[in-house]
Order: C-alpha cells, then structure tokens, then sequence
C-alpha cells in the first residue's frame, strides 16, 4: 500500500511539470486539425417581401451565392450576388438583382452559435414588364442572423437582410429571410 501512495504522489508532483510542457507547445497543431486560409465561399436561398404598393404578389423567391474572406474572429467581409425573383404586379412582373460587398461583425462566443451584423454597399437593377420599368442605382443592404458552426470548415447560416435599390423613379425595398451555408478554405 505504500507502493501505491508513492506513485500517487508522484505522480501529482509532476502535474505542474507537464503543464509548464503544454505551455511550451503554443504553436503544435494535431495532424488532424483542419487549418481555415480565411476564404470561403456561401449560398443562400428564401423568401423575399417587396415593400412596393402596386404589388399584388409582394412573396417572391430569394437565392444568392458570393465569396469572402474571415479577416480575424470577429470581423468577415464578402461580395455576393443576389437574386430575386416573379413579384407580381398589376399588370406585370419585377425581379431584382444585385451585387453587394457587405462587412460583417461576429459575435463570438464559447458555444457553437455565433450572432452577426452587417452592411454593405452595392449596385443594383430591376427589371420587368407591365408596370415595371428597368431601373438601375446604388444597392445597400443590412444584414443581422446567427451561424451555427457544424465544424471549422462548415457552418450553416440563418438570416434576415434588408436589402434597397435606391434611384430617382421608385425605392425597391425587400426584406429577405435567408438559409444557408458557409465553406471555408
């Protein structure tokens, strides 16, 4: 029995050495650790509300894909194309498109849930028939959602953006609800 209270002893006297060890080794990665170049790339699909009085289908289909780089934990930035589909006028229909580089900031946190904002500036069209008429201008979006990291190279997204095409002839302003996913390279 005293065997054994020796080598328990010892073996709690080494605990402060092998942590002052692991210290030493900050910059060790695992074999199996997978490393992110900060690049990744996303798509999104949803519904889109057109905030337009003469609608009579304000619901339309949402889709976008776009490419972007994580700058550190809490900030991100990306350029995406955005797409938006059939509202219904009287007479007539609108779809809208656009192209946006958009900064992000992430909330992080210890749990696999990480919350982000965002905005972004861009330039925008429409086009359509009917009481459409096609127009271009400066695109601006916000963004607010929460990602759920599924592992360090994957993370699922789910959003709601507000998103207008401002000119001189009419405001078009959607809100979109979004899902989708984030790779990372």
């Amino acid at each position: 029995m005293k065997s054994f209270w020796k080598i328990l002893f010892a073996s709690f006297a080494m605990v402060p050495l092998a942590a002052t060890v692991k210290a030493a080794d900050v910059s060790y990665a695992p074999p199996d650790a997978v490393v992110s170049s900060g690049i990744y790339i996303r798509g999104d699909l949803g519904a889109s509300y057109l905030n337009w009085d003469s609608a009579n289908q304000n619901w339309a289909y949402v889709g976008d894909a776009g490419i972007g780089y994580q700058l550190n934990d809490n900030w991100r930035a990306d350029v995406t194309y955005n797409w938006t589909g059939g509202y219904g006028l009287n007479p007539g229909e609108v779809r809208t498109g656009m192209v946006l580089g958009t900064a992000y900031y992430d909330f992080k946190n210890s749990s696999s849930f990480t919350p982000y904002v965002g905005a972004g500036v861009g330039y925008g069209w429409e086009w359509g028939n009917g009481a459409a008429t096609d127009v271009t201008g400066v695109a601006i979006g916000l963004n607010a959602g929460v990602a759920y990291e599924m592992t360090n190279n994957l993370a699922l997204d789910v959003g709601y953006r507000f998103h207008d095409i401002i000119n001189s002839t009419q405001n078009t302003q959607e809100h979109q609800i979004a899902a989708g996913v984030r790779v990372k390279f």
